[in-house]
C-alpha cells in the first residue's frame, strides 16, 4: 500500500513515437491508481477526442484536453490547476512522440506546467539500443529529460535484463517497470482512431487484466514518489448569474466529439447544457435557445440518422425560423443533403446545406486551423479570431457560391458555411483561445 503524502503526484506520460504504447500504459496507470483508492485526474495533451473518453471509462472522472496552441498557455495552466486540485494523482497522456508538435508537443506542455516526464518505449525489436534512445531524449531538451522510463512489450526475463543493464549504465532515468509482450489488452480502432468510450470498447475483464499486469510489473510506489510535488493553486471560477439560456447539445454514439472545456465556458455564463440524441429523439429539449451539433461518426449510423425523419424535420424547422444552430464536422455532415457511407450507399439527411457528403478510404484533412471570421456569425462580428483542429475522411461537393463563407482559414481556404443563422463546417473549435466568442454566441442567439 502506498504511503500517501498531501502533495499531488503528477507527470506527463510521453512516448518515443506514436504507437509506442502511451494509451495502453496511461490507461493501465490510471486504472491501477484508481483501483488502490486514489483519486486520479486524467488529462490529454493535444486535440484528441477519443483518448479522454477512454480515460473517463477507467477513472470515472472527466478528462481534460491541454493544448497550448489551440487554447492558449494561460488557459492550459488554469485548466490543469483547477482540475488537478484535490486529486492524489494527475496523469497527462502525451501526444505522438515526446518532441513532436512544436508548441503543442508533450515536451512543451511538461515545461509550461513544470511537470516531470515519464517515457514509454516499445522495446519489442531492440535490447541494449534502448539506452541510446533514452540518452537522446535526455540530452535533446534537458529541462524536460525523462525522470523515469516504462518499457513496453518485454519478451522475456533475459530481454528485460539486457535493456535494464544498458539503461542503468548509460542513462540517468530510472526504469520504473514494464509491460510484457503477452499482456492481453487491445482497443479496437477504425478510420478516425480507436473506438469511442460511448461504444464501450474496454471490457471489464480486459481492464482487470491490465490492472493486474501494471501492479505486478510497474513500481507504482516509486512512480508516485518520484513525481510528487506541491499541488497547484487556482482561484475557483465563479459562474455568472443564471442567464436563463439553454444550449441543446447532440450527444450519442453518432455525435460524441466535444471539448468539455467549451461546455464549462458556457456554464460559466449561466448556460444550461441539455443533451439530446439525433439517433433516438424526435424533438429538441424544452426551452432550447440554440443548438450545437458536434463531431463524431455519423457515417457509421447514417441509416438510423436518416430514418429518424422527425428529428431531421425538427432541425429544418429550426433553421427556417432563423434560430441559431452551430455544427462541426460530423454535425455539419448531418445537416447536408445526405451522406454516402464507406460502402457508397446514400442516406438523406437534413438538407440545410445543399451538398452531399462522401466518405473516402483515405484522410481528407488533418491539422490545426487558425480562423478569422469574414462576416457576422454566432461567434460575433467580422474579425473574430478562432482556433481549432480539423480531422476527417469525408469530402463534400463544391458548395454553391451563393452560400456565405464565414471563415478565412490559415490554409488559405474559405469555409464555415452559413444558411440563415445555421453555421457549419469541418472545424472543431476550442473556445479557450477566444472566450469572448461564448458571450457573443449567447448574445447572437438572443437577437
Amino acid at each position: 500500500m502506498l504511503n500517501i503524502m498531501q502533495e499531488l503526484s503528477s507527470f506527463v506520460l510521453t512516448g518515443v513515437s506514436s504507437g509506442s504504447g502511451k494509451t495502453t500504459v496511461s490507461l493501465g496507470l490510471m486504472a491501477a491508481f484508481s483501483d488502490i483508492g486514489l483519486k486520479v485526474q486524467p488529462f490529454k495533451c493535444g486535440p484528441d477526442f477519443i483518448d479522454p473518453g477512454l480515460h473517463k471509462l477507467v477513472t470515472g472522472t472527466i478528462s481534460r484536453n491541454l493544448d497550448i496552441w489551440m487554447s492558449s498557455e494561460a488557459f492550459v495552466k488554469d485548466c490543469y490547476a483547477r482540475f488537478s486540485h484535490g486529486s492524489d494523482v494527475a496523469i497527462v497522456e502525451g501526444v505522438m512522440g515526446m518532441f513532436d508538435g512544436g508548441v503543442s508537443s508533450s515536451a512543451a506542455l511538461a515545461e509550461v506546467l513544470g511537470l516531470p516526464t515519464i517515457l514509454v518505449i516499445d522495446v519489442s525489436s531492440m535490447a541494449e539500443s534502448a539506452a541510446a534512445l533514452i540518452k537522446g531524449f535526455e540530452s535533446l531538451r534537458p529541462q524536460v529529460a525523462p525522470a523515469g522510463v516504462i518499457l513496453n512489450r518485454i519478451a522475456s526475463p533475459r530481454h528485460l535484463q539486457l535493456v535494464t543493464d544498458a539503461v542503468k549504465k548509460h542513462c540517468r532515468a530510472e526504469i520504473l517497470g514494464y509491460l510484457p509482450r503477452t499482456v492481453e489488452f487491445s482497443i479496437p480502432s477504425r478510420h478516425l482512431g480507436l473506438l469511442t468510450s460511448e461504444e464501450s470498447p474496454l471490457r471489464p475483464e480486459a481492464i482487470s487484466t491490465l490492472i493486474t499486469s501494471v501492479k505486478k510489473h510497474i513500481d507504482l510506489d516509486r512512480l508516485y514518489k518520484l513525481c510528487r510535488q506541491s499541488a497547484p493553486q487556482s482561484p475557483a471560477r465563479k459562474s455568472s448569474v443564471n442567464s436563463d439560456f439553454t444550449l441543446a447539445v447532440a450527444r450519442d454514439k453518432a455525435f460524441c466529439f466535444y471539448y468539455e472545456d467549451n461546455f464549462d465556458l458556457f456554464r460559466n455564463e449561466g448556460v444550461d447544457i441539455a443533451t439530446f440524441s439525433p439517433l433516438k429523439d424526435t424533438k429538441l429539449p424544452a426551452d432550447t435557445d440554440a443548438v450545437y451539433l458536434g463531431g463524431g461518426y455519423p457515417e457509421l449510423y447514417a441509416r438510423q440518422l436518416s430514418q429518424n425523419t422527425a428529428m431531421l424535420a425538427e432541425l429544418r424547422r429550426w433553421n427556417e425560423s432563423s434560430r441559431v444552430m452551430y455544427a462541426e464536422c460530423g454535425g455539419f455532415m448531418y445537416l447536408t443533403d445526405g451522406i454516402y457511407d464507406m460502402e457508397n450507399r446514400f442516406h438523406p439527411m437534413a438538407g440545410i446545406f445543399p451538398v452531399k457528403t462522401k466518405m473516402q478510404k483515405t484522410r481528407a484533412s488533418l491539422g490545426y486551423r487558425d480562423i478569422v471570421t469574414r462576416t457576422e456569425s454566432c461567434f460575433g462580428p467580422a474579425g473574430a479570431r478562432l482556433r481549432g483542429h480539423e480531422f476527417h475522411y469525408s469530402v463534400i461537393d463544391e458548395m454553391n457560391p451563393g452560400i456565405t463563407r464565414v471563415y478565412q482559414v490559415n490554409n488559405e481556404f474559405e469555409e464555415g458555411y452559413q444558411v440563415n443563422r445555421t453555421l457549419g463546417g469541418y472545424m472543431h473549435l476550442h473556445l479557450g483561445h477566444s472566450v469572448e466568442a461564448v458571450k457573443q454566441f449567447i448574445k447572437y442567439s438572443r437577437e
